[in-house]
């Protein structure tokens, strides 16, 4: 690509990569496109080897001049992927294998009939569906952060100009003044995705205020949360659309350069992200006098190390300033003094792919979308129990019935939904009466969790409630940078509460204890981990203090889960007296004399690896 020198220049650019895509969406170029999901997930079931393999057919079979093949971004359904899709006639192939490329080829591109085996199933109607926008996961969905994702090809600029790509950024350089831009942002009612929720039209207003010879865009791309993988998933999918929304900021309160915090084991999406970078500065979207407007903007990309902690702003300045990772005590704000003692707004990247969107519809049209106080969409990682497992993009006000049976298909083998964990390690459990709650900031906060970066992991019947927050507990103990007393001592100290509990020597006084220190903990740590760490456990105590109860009084784990509270019996009126168990038991615990009498379990040997019960085909074993 040449060089885009000023705003007419990248209007022309934008016009001949828009007619490009619309071509080859309808087909009006004279090829069939077949894009392929290039998303982590799918490149993990061998998606670049089905890309290869759709290559070296086409080339056997001469049709070079007729199809062109893609990689795309994540398609969101990610327990049906690696997924096809075949323009024009918008044909979806779900859970394709390398060895079902040569039928697509010989079939579809070449047949023109569809391959009927590889099309996504209703799960209701039982009926097949060709079209990914005929699918109930996709049709309550609206995407706007994930704006492009599973269409363009992101290493491609022309593709991202073509759908989209940098008309806001041409936009606010050419039509709008700084201050125009952060009031536009304001009136669009965006919240900073990252968790917090903090208006970013007002952040930016804090930075622009300061009188500065230096500014800073942060993204926040260290996504910590157990499941979650939105941030990567977009930056992987749309990088173009990030990075736009980060120079976007820095025009609008005077920033010029801007550096990218990506965990280092995203290692596709650090990858896409510094090709993007690359490609813009040698065509000129980055650098100097971009379009020849006089504003200058330079990117960076920065790896975090996998510190949950430096997903916390200050902790996450000083990592790039090659710190170690820990909060800095607030204020001053990093909108004031943030990297390098600079002002420095520090933006998600769910945030910051919003931000263009707005711009190009502009902020009444986007505030349309949501509720009164959380307006746009949100982008959630659906995981767990959950039929459909994927990346789910809805509007704000949501509710969890929605998200959980229409878009999540349900929960598998027909059991019974137990809660549904929001906000990762921070957020709280939700349960069956909180099914019709709205999704947005202030109603999850009010019912005992939060929206966090997006993490939803859903739980059954078979989960154990207090295992469930040991193991957010064993994970906040772990990634607690140190810095304060009441975080680094206090969620220790819950932890080996909450393993007490889980091995059966928990007393009513260890969950009066853990509620004190709870509070203690919440409102004496320096920075939002430690704030919300207890947030699991309280939740968990309000919603299920059945299970508490039976763990402490009882000694009892009423899901089977916790191993120290639970035995394996051998009923000996079902027992065959084959002596598998025996034989199969590693540190034999079990005992009996073949054909002649039951076998039993000496439970002071036994360490509840549940063998025996896996492979005993008479079902005479049982846990209790």
């Amino acid at each position: 690509m040449e060089k885009i020198t000023t705003p007419e220049c990248l209007g022309k650019c934008i016009e001949e990569s828009t007619k490009m895509m619309q071509d080859r969406i309808s087909g009006k170029n004279g090829k069939r496109s077949v894009l392929v999901c290039g998303g982590t997930g799918c490149l993990a079931n061998h998606s670049e080897e089905i890309i290869k393999r759709f290559e070296e057919l086409i080339k056997e079979k001469g049709l070079e001049d007729k199809v062109s093949v893609n990689h795309v971004g994540c398609f969101g359904f990610c327990s049906q992927g690696p997924f096809v899709k075949i323009y024009p006639e918008d044909t979806l192939y779900r859970a394709v294998k390398v060895s079902d490329v040569e039928q697509i080829v010989n079939d579809d591109l070449i047949g023109g009939q569809i391959c009927t085996n590889l099309l996504y199933v209703d799960p209701q109607t039982h009926e097949k569906v060709t079209r990914m926008d005929d699918i109930n996961f996709y049709k309550k969905q609206k995407r706007v952060a994930l704006h492009g994702c599973s269409i363009i090809n992101p290493d491609l600029l022309e593709e991202s100009l073509g759908y989209d790509g940098f008309k806001a950024l041409k936009k606010v350089l050419t039509e709008m003044t700084p201050q125009q831009v952060i009031d536009e942002v304001i009136a669009s009612g965006l919240r900073g995705r990252g968790g917090g929720g903090f208006p970013t039209g007002r952040k930016w207003q804090f930075a622009a205020n300061v009188q500065s010879d230096k500014k800073y865009v942060v993204c926040n791309g260290d996504e910590g949360d157990p499941g979650a993988f939105m941030d990567r998933s977009i930056l992987e999918a749309n990088p173009f659309e990030v990075i736009e929304g980060m120079m976007i900021a820095g025009y609008a309160y005077g920033a010029d350069e801007g550096y990218f915090y990506v965990r280092a084991e995203y290692p596709v999406a650090v990858a896409r992200l510094m090709r993007a970078i690359d490609d813009m500065e040698k065509v000129g979207l980055l650098g100097d006098n971009i379009l020849g407007t006089g504003f200058n903007f330079r990117a960076h990309i920065r790896l975090g190390a996998g510190a949950f902690v430096c997903g916390e702003e200050t902790a996450l300045l000083n990592s790039i300033e090659g710190k170690r990772g820990m909060p800095r005590p607030r204020p001053p704000f990093p909108a004031i003094k943030g990297l390098w003692g600079k002002p420095t707004c520090v933006n998600n990247v769910e945030t910051l792919a919003t931000v263009p969107y707005i711009l190009r519809v502009g902020a009444a049209e986007y505030a349309k979308i949501g509720t009164e106080g959380s307006k746009g969409t949100k982008v959630f990682a659906l995981g767990g129990k959950i039929n459909n497992v994927g990346l789910v993009e809805v509007p704000m006000g949501t509710t969890l019935r929605t998200l959980i049976y229409d878009i999540g298909g349900g929960i598998p083998n027909n059991k019974k939904f137990k809660a549904i964990q929001t906000g990762g390690p921070s957020g709280g459990c939700l349960t069956e009466k909180d099914l019709d709650t709205p999704i947005d900031y202030d109603t999850l906060v009010a019912k005992g969790s939060m929206m966090g970066s997006g993490g939803a992991i859903v739980m059954d019947e078979d989960n154990c409630m207090v295992d469930v927050a040991h193991f957010y507990m064993d994970f906040i103990v772990s990634e607690s940078c140190g810095k304060c007393s009441p975080c680094r001592i206090g969620t220790k100290r819950l932890y080996e509460m909450l393993t007490d509990i889980t091995n059966g020597n928990g007393t009513e006084q260890t969950l009066v204890d853990m509620k004190n220190l709870a509070t203690v903990i919440k409102n004496g740590s320096l920075c939002a981990l430690g704030q919300t760490a207890a947030n699991p456990i309280l939740s968990t105590m309000n919603s299920f203090p059945e299970e508490y109860e039976a763990h402490v009084k009882d000694k009892v784990c009423p899901s089977h889960v916790c191993k120290k509270l639970i035995q394996y019996v051998i009923d000996p009126e079902k027992c065959k007296k084959c002596s598998k168990c025996a034989r199969n038991c590693p540190t034999s615990a079990i005992s009996g004399v073949p054909g002649k009498t039951p076998y039993v379990i000496d439970q002071s040997k036994c360490v509840k690896c549940g063998t025996c019960l896996a492979g005993c085909v008479f079902k005479a074993i049982s846990k209790k």
